[in-house]
């Protein structure tokens, strides 16, 4: 993927998880929770980390870690502390299962981690969720969402897409002549033409492609989706675009649009937070700053509180 990628968290150095279990198990004994040093020593080392501070503290209490934090915190500040214990492919299997069980499907959500990840990731997502739920996450899918969206979501999640970094300038040209053949040059749209080269491609390859389409055309490859293809299929071609261009950019959208209009999608907000800690959040902090001119910090600060608000603002360590 292009774009410089910069964590806000790192793994600590002079790391001891012995000591950290103490340090949690001390936050949470006798009478009322210490908040504060839940968030200071959690927000502050890298989820590998966390695993053995959660294996310290069975081993040296005989108590579950994830079964002591439920009882002491609640609503948003759990989920919070929750997202950080997980190991985070296992998050993300989870936060697409709740996408797809209950009362409607959130088809935002599973665009979001599908289609903004490189492959090697897919397929240790899919690998993840059979052993979570003793199902192929491509089958429950295919019960959940339907027609060329359907299609294009399968083919990410069989795990088709080229690995990191795979391009051939060649192959872009033929691409790019394909994807016009398949919209601007024809009455109707082949989606087949568009789900194919968008699902297999990687992204840097893509790049290539989108490159030759507005050379060939005249038109950005966005242009060219806005025009020809609507729906759910459309907001996942244009965020395989977005982050074929820049992830940061693409989730310092996404956050935002969490915080945007009546009342703060606190999942979606804690997901993107949580999940590109370790990976590009820095870089979406400086992107957030630069699409709409104020800090990500001030945005958090100002659409979430308590013990929530401080634990979101102590992963963008500002």
């Amino acid at each position: 993927m292009s774009c410089e990628q910069k964590p806000c968290v790192v793994p600590a150095e002079n790391f001891n998880a012995v000591e950290d279990a103490a340090t949690l198990r001390s936050a949470m004994k006798g009478f009322g929770t210490d908040e504060e040093a839940i968030i200071e020593l959690l927000t502050s080392r890298s989820n590998a980390q966390r695993q053995e501070i959660k294996e310290a503290f069975e081993k040296e209490y005989e108590r579950d870690l994830i079964e002591d934090l439920k009882s002491e915190l609640g609503g948003n500040f759990e989920k919070v502390i929750l997202a950080l214990m997980t190991p985070p492919n296992e998050y993300m299997c989870k936060e697409l299962n709740n996408a797809m069980e209950g009362m409607g499907t959130k088809e935002d959500t599973i665009i979001e981690i599908l289609c903004s990840r490189p492959s090697e990731e897919i397929k240790e997502i899919v690998s993840a969720y059979e052993a979570l739920y003793d199902r192929p996450l491509v089958e429950h899918l295919c019960r959940e969402i339907s027609g060329k969206f359907s299609r294009l979501i399968t083919l990410i999640a069989t795990g088709t897409r080229d690995p990191a970094g795979t391009v051939d300038p060649e192959k872009a040209k033929e691409d790019a002549e394909l994807l016009y053949a398949a919209g601007e040059e024809k009455l109707g749209t082949d989606e087949e033409t568009f789900n194919r080269i968008m699902s297999h491609s990687s992204f840097a390859q893509l790049a290539l492609v989108f490159d030759e389409y507005k050379t060939l055309s005249g038109m950005t490859i966005e242009q060219a989706i806005k025009h020809e293809i609507g729906g759910h299929l459309h907001d996942a071609l244009m965020a395989i675009v977005e982050c074929t261009q820049s992830p940061p950019a693409y989730f310092a959208k996404r956050v935002h649009k969490a915080m945007d209009g009546m009342g703060t999608v606190d999942t979606a907000l804690i997901r993107i937070i949580v999940s590109r800690s370790e990976i590009d959040l820095d870089s979406v902090k400086d992107e957030f700053e630069r699409i709409y001119n104020r800090t990500l910090y001030s945005a958090i600060a100002n659409e979430t509180s308590g013990d929530y608000k401080k634990a979101l603002v102590a992963l963008l360590k500002v």
